[in-house]
């Protein structure tokens, strides 16, 4: 069972009071929350021609999405699982739920591994953020340019390089360590997004990697790269 909620109900500041009477209940639930970035939000209600719930005489659409984030705080605060709605159409969140909660296995942790470039912006919905900048650059490589970390060359180049390797093996050791702790305080979910500059090299091939490693030691591992989509 699905229950919706957004800005237009009532005593949301009683959300948690209700979650935790729920959980009294040891009814399996989790709290999964929409976000986006305000810009998209409001080039979606100005395309779709809706009024925002929290607009008036007073309050522009600006202002109502600033003012509906306060609202669901305590909501975002609760939640097991943030996706960011930004890039994806219906069909794709479609796809994002359908892999991520309906065909997770009942026990265990969910990892998902984002690629992204920070020219782009980060993740709203990234737990742990990883810098991979500081990597030499495929770009640079007449050759390599037009690929991405999913191809062979450029995988074979990286792998060539003791940073890459060395930065690498510091994120699984770190994730390896930490992934129990989180696991033992309840965590049904986790995004760990690595970043370069435009998301197309390093940051991806990264994330394969440890995709691929993570994949010996759990049975919910997924991994996107946001600006291949």
């Amino acid at each position: 069972m699905a229950v919706c909620i957004d800005a237009r109900n009532r005593d949301l500041e009683r959300f948690p009071e209700i979650l935790l009477s729920i959980d009294r209940m040891d009814v399996d639930c989790e709290v999964i929350y929409l976000d986006a970035r305000s810009p998209t939000l409001v080039k979606r209600f100005s395309e779709t021609r809706r009024r925002h719930p929290l607009t008036n005489r007073e309050t522009d659409l600006r202002q109502a999405i600033d003012a509906e984030a306060e609202v669901l705080e305590s909501i975002a605060d609760l939640a097991d699982l943030t996706i960011d709605t930004t890039l994806l159409s219906s069909q794709a969140l479609r796809n994002v739920v359908s892999s991520r909660v309906v065909a997770r296995k009942a026990s265990g942790i969910s990892l998902l591994f984002r690629s992204f470039g920070f020219k782009y912006g980060v993740p709203v919905d990234a737990d742990i953020v990883f810098d991979a900048r500081c990597l030499p650059n495929p770009h640079w490589e007449p050759d390599l340019r037009p690929l991405t970390g999913r191809d062979a060359a450029v995988q074979t180049y990286l792998s060539k390089q003791a940073m890459v390797t060395a930065m690498q093996t510091d994120i699984a050791h770190y994730l390896d360590t930490w992934i129990p702790h989180f696991e033992a305080n309840a965590r049904v979910y986790m995004t760990v997004a690595v970043g370069c500059t435009g998301g197309q090299h390093r940051s991806v091939y990264l994330c394969e990697e440890l995709s691929a490693h993570f994949l010996t030691k759990f049975d919910n591992v997924l991994v996107r790269h946001r600006e291949l989509a």
